[in-house]
């Protein structure tokens, strides 16, 4: 690890399986999710959704949820990396979709009120690329620490279930009748869900001077853009490759060196196609190839807040040393021979693993993570 690497010193998420990261991963690989019926008053294509416990959905309106969501996760993530919110070395950078836009007035200065709540001095620098924002928030965060702009980033995403979500998804067409089966045959679409999750990047020089822990490096991230359509992505998967290979390459590492693939993921018929070809067109020839695995079919699809929950998935597949399983998963697509998980999950060994985004509108962010040695899976 050189010491102008960045490295991830902290994590936090909020899913709807819990707050803590060992707890929330053990059951994840044990097979639970938080996928449940929500009640609406309104007519959808499937009530079924995953949220966060607290605070409890519908008893408080969209944007105060994001609000005190956000904030809760923030402060877990500088208490993780031994650091405290007030910390004015400290950059924010918050990724969201529409956040609770789509339910209400303005919202544009929910990062900033979530900074205020958390007890943060400084307004977050906010990114908006649709399901990739918390993905790209990372990205940004690297960039503003590779550059100079800052030594710490707190960077991360937080996305609240709204009812205007619901009727939009069950309108497009996008969210499943009936259950999210992810790389499956009988796939039919994605089941909304919400949470939030940051991750504190810094130099490991200036990691290792405080003494913090080092969860990760994250080693290379990129991104590209089709750009082919508002909501669905280009059917020949050229911008997601371009993606994936661009973080190989700015990395340095060969595909057979990655471990693990936490990908997007989301059950629909394009999305899954398009994921599952690019990803064989990457990797097929690898040996044995990553295991690729997705948490929505456990956690719901959690939109601007995806891409950063499924960072922190992707660190803990790697020091765990095991993924849960694709939930739903019976008949794999076929032409997919990449390693999926079953029933039981799969273990994992290896040390370099991949997270990627695929957003409306064609942003496809990849990010690179390794684990050092003493922090890998035995």
């Amino acid at each position: 690890m050189t010491p102008d690497a960045v490295v991830i010193s902290g994590m936090a998420w909020s899913t709807p399986l819990g707050d803590g990261l060992g707890e929330v991963w053990a059951r994840l690989c044990a097979g639970a999710g938080g996928i449940a019926s929500v009640p609406s008053p309104h007519r959808l294509r499937n009530d079924l959704a995953a949220t966060v416990p607290h605070p409890p959905y519908g008893d408080v309106e969209p944007r105060k949820r994001q609000v005190d969501l956000a904030a809760r996760t923030l402060v877990a993530a500088f208490r993780d990396a031994g650091l405290v919110p007030g910390d004015q070395r400290v950059r924010l950078v918050c990724g969201t979709s529409f956040g609770a836009q789509l339910d209400g007035p303005e919202t544009d200065g929910w990062a900033a009120e979530a900074a205020e709540a958390a007890g943060h001095p400084d307004d977050p620098v906010s990114v908006v690329t649709a399901c990739s924002a918390g993905s790209d928030s990372l990205l940004v965060a690297a960039s503003l620490i590779r550059g100079g702009a800052a030594r710490v980033c707190v960077a991360g995403g937080a996305d609240v279930l709204t009812e205007a979500k619901r009727l939009g998804h069950s309108a497009l067409g996008t969210m499943s009748p009936t259950r999210l089966r992810a790389f499956d045959r009988a796939h039919d679409g994605m089941i909304l869900g919400e949470g939030a999750a940051f991750l504190v990047l810094e130099s490991a020089r200036d990691a290792r001077a405080r003494g913090a822990r080092v969860h990760a490096v994250l080693r290379a991230a990129a991104s590209a853009n089709d750009a082919a359509g508002l909501t669905a992505p280009d059917p020949s998967g050229r911008s997601v490759v371009a993606a994936v290979r661009r973080c190989l390459d700015h990395a340095g590492v060969a595909p057979e060196r990655i471990a693990v693939v936490s990908a997007h993921a989301t059950g629909t018929t394009l999305n899954d196609q398009v994921e599952a070809a690019s990803l064989q067109e990457v990797f097929g020839g690898a040996n044995p190839g990553p295991v690729v695995f997705g948490t929505k079919g456990a956690l719901g699809h959690s939109l601007g807040a995806t891409g950063a929950i499924e960072a922190v998935a992707t660190v803990l597949a790697l020091t765990q040393g095991r993924v849960p399983p694709l939930a739903g998963l019976t008949a794999p697509l076929p032409g997919l021979s990449l390693r999926l998980p079953g029933a039981g999950g799969a273990r994992v060994t290896g040390a370099s693993g991949l997270s990627l985004t695929l957003g409306f509108g064609g942003f496809n962010t990849c990010l690179l993570f390794e684990v050092p040695g003493e922090r890998r899976a035995a």
